[in-house]
């Protein structure tokens, strides 16, 4: 039975239409039919195979977590299911977005913004925010916690997303908080979205792109940062 409806497959499609350049899907999925196989990763193929068959400009592909360790390791996916976004063509590049989750609910929304975005190759964010990115020089893992029925939370992983398209540095992820709940605990997730910036830095709510560009600029100062470790350090007990 498919995900997608015919009235919202002809509305992707129409978007997809859009797209400038070729986009790859990579899945990481395990134990495809059997008795292992994560919860919703069979979910999570079929909704990528259903948008990938709506545009020529769309490949998927598809690989097993454990047999394809080696790839998944470079890639920084450490957990299923996972979606990779990476520009396609005569030079492939990863651009450091992932879902890991279905991204069912508001934020297939933000699935089919990300190809789009991927596509044209432009995250479409402000001149000071290009000039504070260009200072980077250190890597920044941004995570972004969601609930399917958030209304709120795809802003804050598109932006996320737009942060890791214009920095190699960047590596944003959005985490389906109920998929994965020892996450959720870990970074004491109590209500959506939330974001955290290399374990340390921690953000509620939608901000706005400078706001969140204030916090993650924080990763370029050594005692502020060593100060935010000390302080979750003890958050946790």
């Amino acid at each position: 039975m498919a995900l997608l409806n015919p009235q919202v497959r002809e509305q992707v499609r129409n978007l997809l239409l859009g797209m400038e350049h070729p986009v790859k899907l990579l899945l990481f999925t395990q134990g495809e039919g059997g008795a292992i196989e994560c919860d919703f990763c069979a979910e999570t193929r079929q909704l990528a195979e259903e948008i990938t068959a709506l545009s020529d400009k769309l490949t998927l592909e598809i690989h097993d977590f454990v047999h394809d360790k080696a790839l998944a390791d470079t890639l920084k996916v450490d957990k299923i299911p996972a979606l990779v976004l990476q520009s396609d063509g005569q030079q492939p590049q990863d651009h450091g977005i992932r879902f890991f989750g279905i991204p069912s609910g508001y934020e297939f929304g933000t699935l089919i913004e990300d190809i789009l975005m991927v596509s044209r190759r432009k995250p479409d964010l402000s001149l000071a925010t290009m000039q504070q990115l260009a200072r980077l020089d250190r890597p920044v893992h941004i995570q972004v916690f969601v609930t399917p029925t958030c209304p709120y939370c795809p802003r804050a992983v598109l932006l996320a997303h737009k942060l890791a398209l214009a920095s190699p540095w960047i590596t944003a992820d959005m985490v389906e908080a109920s998929e994965f709940p020892h996450l959720a605990n870990r970074y004491h997730v109590y209500g959506v979205p939330r974001t955290v910036i290399n374990e340390v830095i921690h953000i509620e709510g939608a901000v706005p792109e400078e706001t969140l560009m204030a916090k993650l600029m924080l990763v370029m100062d050594d005692h502020v940062m060593e100060e935010l470790k000390r302080s979750w350090s003890r958050s946790q007990f």
